[in-house]
C-alpha cells in the first residue's frame, strides 16, 4: 500500500472514530419549585374540589409521591432541613429564629452543591425561610427584577382600606403590647383580600416574573451551563390574598368543611395548639370554635390562593418550554409541611400529626419510561430525600453528611419496597408559639393570654405529677414516627437522648386515617414494638 493510500486509510478510520464517538450527555437542568402550607389535596391526589390545573398536569406526567413527609411541620426548620440535607435536630434548627448557617457554618446546602459542580443556581421568592436565605453560599447570582407597572402592596395588601387597618393595627398593638408584639406575629391585618388586580401585584405574581426573566437571561448569555432555578411561592400561607378571579373559581356555599373537627380521643393534650397563627388576624374569633360561615370563608381564601399559585407554576413551566430547555429539565414540586383547616378543631401547621406532616411532592423527568408517567408511589419518603436524589438524577456524588435517602430508583420502580418508616418532630405545640419558640412574655400578656391558660390546664389534668413547667414549655419533644400502617408519636425530653418517654400516641391508618383516636394504652405490645422501631432511628428504618 503506498503512502496516499496509507493516509487516506488513517483519516477514514479517524473520522469513523470520531463520528461515531457519543458526545458527552449535558448535565439536567433543576426546577425546583416549593410551596409554603400547601396539603396534598390537589387534582391529582383525587382532590376534585381543589382547581390546580397545572399542578395536575406535572403529577400526571411524572411521578407522584402519595406518602411523603416533611422533617418539622413549620418553615425555618423544615426548609433549613432539606435544604441542607440533614435533619432537624442534627442542624439545631427546631424553631423559626434560629439561623442554620450559624449553627453550621460549613454544611454544603442542595445548591451550593449544584454551584460548586458547575451550574448557575438562583431563585425568586421563598426558598429558605425569611431572612435565612444563605446569599453568599448557596447562590451564584441574583434574580433579574423587572420593571412593571405594580402598585405598592403594604403588609401585602393591595385594596387600600386594607393597607390603612394593617399600619393602624401594628401601631395599637405596639402600643398596648409593646415592640415585641409585633415581632411575636400580632396584627397581621385582614385574614383575607380578593382585589380585582393582575397576577403579579401580589408577590407570587412577581416573583413568579422575576423566575422567568432570569430564566431567559440565563438561556440567551450561557445556554451550555446547566442551571439550578429555584421558586418558592408564600402562598396558600396566611394572610388568604389572591386576586379576584381566582376567587371566583370557587362557589363558597359548596366548599367542604374538615370532616373530623375534635381533638383526637385520649390525644396528648400538648398536641394541638389554640390556632394562634390564625387568631393573629383581623376577623377571627380570639376565643372559641369557628362557626361553619367563617370556616368556609377561610377555605375559600386557601382554595383560591392554592388556584393562584398554581396558575404561576403554569406560566413558569411554559416560560421552559418557550426557552426550549423543557426536554433536559428536572421539575421537583414540593410544599413544605401541611396545615390545618379547622382540622382536629384548630387551624394552622405546628403538630405532629398526619395532616400537618404530610406533603405534596412530584417530580418530572424527561427520560421516564412513557408507561410510567402519571403514576403514584406508595412509598414513605421524606423531603430529607430530595437532596440525595437530585444529586443521583444529575449524576454526581452527594456530600457524606446527608441524612435522607435517594429515591430516584423509584421513577423507574414506583412501587418497590422502601422505607419501613418516616420520622417528623415538633416540640411541644401547646405551650410555644407558632413559630416554634418558647411562649415569650409578650405573648402571655396579649389576648392570646386565656387561650394558653386554658391549654396549660388541659395538659395538668392529663400528665398529673408529671407536669414540669420548664420541661413542658422548654425541652418536650414530640417526635413523630409513620409506618404503612401507624402514626405514632413520642413525647419525651429531646435535651437528654435517653430519657423515657412521658406520652405516647398511636394511630392505625387501616381503621382510623384521620387520627381521631389515640389507642396506645390499648395496645401495649404494639406500642413496645413501635419504641424498639424508633429507637433505630432512620438509619434503621432505610430499605433493605
Amino acid at each position: 500500500m503506498n503512502n496516499r493510500l496509507i493516509i487516506l486509510a488513517i483519516a477514514l478510520v479517524t473520522f469513523v472514530s470520531c463520528a461515531t464517538k457519543e458526545e458527552p450527555k449535558k448535565k439536567p437542568n433543576i426546577l425546583f419549585i416549593a410551596f409554603d402550607d400547601l396539603r396534598p389535596e390537589l387534582g391529582c391526589y383525587g382532590v376534585n374540589e381543589v382547581q390546580s390545573p397545572n399542578l395536575d398536569a406535572i403529577g400526571n406526567d411524572g411521578l407522584i409521591f402519595d406518602n411523603a413527609y416533611c422533617q418539622q411541620a413549620i418553615c425555618s426548620p423544615s426548609r433549613a432541613s432539606l435544604m441542607t440535607g440533614a435533619r432537624p435536630e442534627t442542624i439545631g434548627v427546631v424553631e423559626n429564629y434560629t439561623y442554620f448557617r450559624d449553627k453550621n457554618p460549613d454544611i454544603i446546602t442542595l445548591p451550593q452543591f449544584f454551584k460548586q459542580n458547575g451550574y448557575e443556581t438562583t431563585y425568586a421568592g421563598k426558598i429558605y425561610h425569611g431572612k435565612y436565605n444563605d446569599p453568599d453560599l448557596s447562590w451564584s447570582r441574583k434574580a433579574v427584577h423587572p420593571k412593571l407597572d405594580r402598585i405598592q402592596t403594604k403588609g401585602g395588601f393591595a385594596l387600600k382600606e386594607n393597607q390603612e387597618f394593617w399600619e393602624e393595627d401594628r401601631a395599637k398593638m405596639e402600643a398596648k403590647y409593646g415592640k415585641n408584639a409585633l415581632r411575636n406575629g400580632l396584627a397581621q391585618g385582614p385574614v383575607c383580600e380578593s382585589a380585582d388586580v393582575p397576577d403579579y401585584t401580589y408577590e407570587d405574581g412577581y416573583n413568579t416574573e422575576c423566575a422567568i426573566a432570569t430564566l431567559k437571561e440565563m438561556v440567551s448569555t450561557n445556554p451550555d451551563k446547566p442551571f439550578f432555578l429555584g421558586l418558592g411561592f408564600k402562598k396558600p400561607h396566611l394572610n388568604f390574598i389572591a386576586p379576584k378571579k381566582y376567587w371566583d373559581l370557587y362557589n363558597e356555599d359548596e366548599i367542604p368543611l374538615a370532616k373530623f373537627k375534635d381533638a383526637p380521643v385520649n390525644g396528648a393534650a400538648m398536641g394541638l395548639h389554640p390556632s394562634f397563627e390564625m387568631r393573629a388576624r383581623a376577623g377571627v374569633p380570639k376565643q372559641g370554635d369557628f362557626d361553619d360561615d367563617l370556616a368556609r370563608y377561610l377555605l375559600h381564601g386557601y382554595l383560591a390562593c392554592v388556584s393562584y399559585v398554581d396558575a404561576q407554576l403554569g406560566k413558569m413551566v411554559d416560560a421552559l418550554d418557550e426557552a426550549g430547555v423543557r426536554d433536559n429539565t428536572i421539575i421537583i414540586v414540593w410544599g413544605d409541611h401541611g396545615w390545618h383547616l379547622g382540622d382536629m378543631g384548630i387551624w394552622g401547621k405546628a403538630t405532629n400529626y398526619e395532616i400537618s406532616t404530610r406533603v405534596p411532592l412530584m417530580i418530572w423527568t424527561p427520560d421516564m419510561k412513557a408507561d410510567l408517567r402519571g403514576s403514584h408511589s406508595k412509598a414513605l419518603v421524606e423531603l430529607v430525600d430530595m437532596y440525595p436524589t437530585l444529586a443521583d438524577l444529575a449524576g454526581l456524588e452527594a456530600p457524606s453528611h446527608l441524612e435522607g435517602h435517594s429515591f430516584s430508583a423509584l421513577i423507574d420502580n414506583p412501587n418497590q419496597e422502601w422505607k419501613k418508616a418516616v420520622f417528623s418532630q415538633f416540640p411541644n405545640p401547646a405551650l410555644r408559639e407558632w413559630a416554634a419558640n418558647p411562649l415569650s412574655k409578650g405573648m402571655r400578656e396579649t389576648y392570646f393570654g386565656p387561650l394558653i391558660e386554658e391549654v396549660e390546664e388541659k395538659i395538668k389534668e392529663q400528665m398529673g405529677d408529671k407536669w414540669d413547667r420548664d420541661l413542658f414549655e422548654n425541652r418536650l419533644m414530640g417526635y413523630g414516627m409513620r409506618t404503612e400502617q401507624y402514626r405514632f408519636v413520642v413525647w419525651k425530653d429531646y435535651t437528654i437522648p435517653s430519657a423515657e418517654p412521658i406520652f405516647y400516641e398511636l394511630y392505625d391508618h387501616t381503621n382510623d386515617p384521620y387520627e381521631t383516636v389515640n389507642v396506645a394504652d390499648d395496645n401495649p405490645e404494639k406500642v413496645k414494638a413501635l419504641y424498639a422501631q424508633f429507637k433505630k432511628g432512620w438509619k434503621g428504618n432505610l430499605p433493605n
